[in-house]
């Protein structure tokens, strides 16, 4: 299977499966010298791990992670970083029905048609546990990124169609949902409570905000920032949709409306503003000084209690209910893997960046481009 690596300049390989022994993660092109221990990547797994709330799966998991290479002394080597996640609440059984047919809004015909066999145990590497290996690469992105200034925030913006009114960052992590509104969150908690009485689950909307990135980074053509971003969450198993700025709102709008006017400078040399950001931080495909904002839509669990048709392998109708430990409620777990694709993704295209301007090599090995 081609497709678990991700990045060019800072990279990294996912690997293991659901039910499997472990799940882990390479990561190449980390630079030597930063600050990083076992507990600076277990607070974002901790995130993402299940079992936080009754909205989450049951699966015992404490997601505890260990560094087995690419540190020494604290600090990173410059070699490969290899991290990894031992499993040990798996319980295969409780899947083993499924191998005789497909689920509705699962990939087990796909995997069937493509490879003629398919891991049916908790979905094998199509399992969104396959997304711990993400988390642990975008914790050491963030720590690259907060070297730099660099902020990365993301949050639930909207679940079952409940939207959040206002944004206060300190209110995400107080509620199940990671919903920076304690009155959305409450809201959405009554219709979890509904859709989980009636064996289905909701979809909603991941909103990441990215403040202070410097002017300049992606490529015109065909390594866009917002391509490059699109593609990294798009990447996530359940994402549907994702938008940069105004996204499709962009086309029903006029050209005057949705041109971001450019303020004068209150002092030379400082990056220009501009009065409003419907761009979403990024024009012409490179950033542009202001927040890069990204929204991503997230699907139902398609994993449900309620009684749906579909067939077996053989082609045979059937009725099922799916069994097993299942979130009725996605979101609140991609929170977190939203937040580290986007940090993947900009470390990534920073580091591109800095072979951008021949004065910038010269300064780096100290030659003056004149010499």
């Amino acid at each position: 299977m081609s497709g678990s690596s991700y990045g060019k300049l800072f990279s990294f390989t996912t690997w293991g499966e659901s039910h499997g022994k472990a799940i882990g993660v390479c990561i190449d092109g980390c630079p030597a010298g930063i600050p990083l221990c076992e507990e600076d990547i277990q607070s974002y797994l901790d995130r993402r791990k299940p079992g936080q709330s009754r909205y989450t799966t049951k699966r015992a998991e404490d997601d505890a992670v260990e560094i087995l290479s690419g540190v020494f002394e604290g600090r990173t080597t410059g070699t490969p970083i290899s991290l990894v996640v031992f499993n040990k609440d798996q319980r295969s059984r409780d899947y083993s029905e499924i191998a005789s047919y497909y689920r509705p809004g699962h990939a087990d015909y796909c995997f069937d048609a493509k490879y003629g066999f398919r891991d049916y145990r908790g979905g094998g590497r199509s399992s969104g546990r396959e997304t711990i290996g993400r988390v642990a690469a975008g914790a050491v992105a963030m720590k690259i990124l907060h070297a730099l200034g660099i902020e990365v925030f993301a949050y639930a913006e909207e679940i079952g169609g409940i939207r959040c009114e206002t944004v206060d960052p300190s209110l995400r992590d107080t509620n199940p949902f990671y919903m920076p509104d304690a009155n959305a969150a409450a809201a959405v908690q009554a219709l979890a409570e509904k859709r989980m009485s009636e064996c289905d689950s909701i979809g909603g909307i991941i909103s990441c905000v990215v403040k202070h990135m410097p002017v300049g980074i992606g490529e015109p053509v065909f390594e866009k920032l917002d391509a490059n971003l699109s593609r990294a969450l798009f990447s996530i198993g359940a994402v549907k949709g994702v938008e940069i700025g105004d996204g499709f709102a962009a086309a029903r709008s006029t050209g005057s409306e949705n041109n971001d006017e450019f303020l004068p400078a209150e002092h030379t040399g400082e990056p220009l503003k501009k009065a409003s950001n419907h761009a979403g931080g990024i024009l012409g495909g490179m950033s542009d000084g202001s927040d890069i904002r990204i929204r991503a839509a997230v699907k139902p669990t398609p994993s449900i209690g309620k009684e749906q048709q579909t067939v077996t392998r053989d082609g045979d109708p059937i009725s099922i209910s799916i069994r097993g430990r299942h979130d009725p409620i996605i979101v609140p777990r991609a929170v977190v893997v939203v937040e580290a694709m986007t940090a993947v993704t900009l470390v990534d295209m920073l580091f591109a960046g800095m072979t951008a301007r021949m004065d910038r090599i010269c300064s780096f090995f100290g030659r003056s481009p004149e010499e």
